[in-house]
């Protein structure tokens, strides 16, 4: 990524510094989808579980894990993985001395695995992370037999870096509970997005409920803002355990429970494959959004 010269007129936000997308980091002809939301609503489970389920319909897929963290993609490749900034730091960031297999995994049904890592807490940028990962990709190739990627990225969008992902992305969904913070939090994310999508390709895709019994909050949500659900994942304990287990849900014991969970993860992958019409949403003001949710 590089500063764009001269300024951009059209700003991201109000104060935002404009970073742009060199071209020869274009990402090619896969689909591209980012994952966002509140921090522990479980973006990863839905992500690794997704990038399963399009691995069975088929897809070549890959999926870059953008936390420091490192834990998106545990279930797929069943231990945490080192990451590029592992790598990199272990060839003093000469990044044309590593190979592909030092900082990516196969995991479940053949879904490759990157854990782009982060710099040292307090230090650095996310965003400068994400597009070193995506340059040693593309340098070695690894994406010219992509059918679909799938960044997920960590907690609420706080900075223009760690909305990177969103320079890539084609659609971007936001998982969410039927509660007031992830909604809350899923306002400003929207927000976020919209506000890329003046200098970028990315658009709103729609939400995913997850660990929600009821969807009436998150319903009543999209009708006011222009969203919609994509799909619903009930709080289901067998999801708990496949964390536990470090696998995916396809590789949990079957159970009426577990079937409909897993079938509905295939149709969301098909329903994604076959195109999600891009959203128009209309994030609303924080102190707009506290009033609106709730009861009285």
């Amino acid at each position: 990524m590089a500063l764009l010269d001269p300024p951009v007129r059209c700003l991201d936000g109000e104060g935002s510094l404009q970073v742009g997308l060199d071209p020869n980091d274009r990402i090619g002809n896969a689909k591209v989808f980012a994952v966002y939301g509140k921090g522990g609503i479980g973006k990863s489970t839905t992500s690794s579980n997704l990038s399963a389920a399009f691995s069975l319909l088929g897809k070549r897929v890959l999926q870059i894990g953008c936390d420091p963290k490192h834990d998106s993609t545990f279930t797929l490749t069943k231990k945490l993985m080192p990451t590029v900034i592992d790598v990199l730091e272990t060839v003093e960031f000469h990044a044309e001395e590593l190979r592909p297999e030092d900082y990516m995994f196969e995991g479940y049904n053949g879904v490759m695995c990157v854990e782009a890592g982060g710099p040292p807490a307090g230090t650095g940028c996310g965003g400068y992370v994400v597009g070193q990962t995506v340059k040693l990709l593309k340098q070695h190739h690894l994406l010219e037999e992509t059918d679909v990627v799938i960044f997920d990225v960590l907690g609420d969008v706080v900075c223009g870096g760690f909305a990177a992902p969103l320079q890539h992305a084609e659609r971007a969904v936001v998982v969410a509970a039927n509660d007031f913070d992830s909604i809350f939090a899923m306002n400003r994310i929207v927000a976020a997005i919209k506000a890329k999508s003046k200098n970028y390709d990315v658009r709103m895709a729609g939400v995913i409920a997850n660990r929600s019994a009821a969807c009436d909050e998150i319903d009543r949500f999209n009708a006011a803002t222009g969203l919609k659900r994509l799909a619903h994942f009930p709080d289901l304990d067998e999801i708990r355990r496949s964390r536990l287990k470090k696998c995916t849900l396809f590789e949990m014991p079957s159970s009426p429970a577990v079937d409909a969970a897993c079938l509905e993860y295939k149709r969301l992958a098909a329903q994604m494959w076959a195109g999600c019409e891009p959203l128009d949403a209309q994030p609303m003001k924080d102190r707009e959004i506290f009033e609106f949710l709730g009861f009285e």
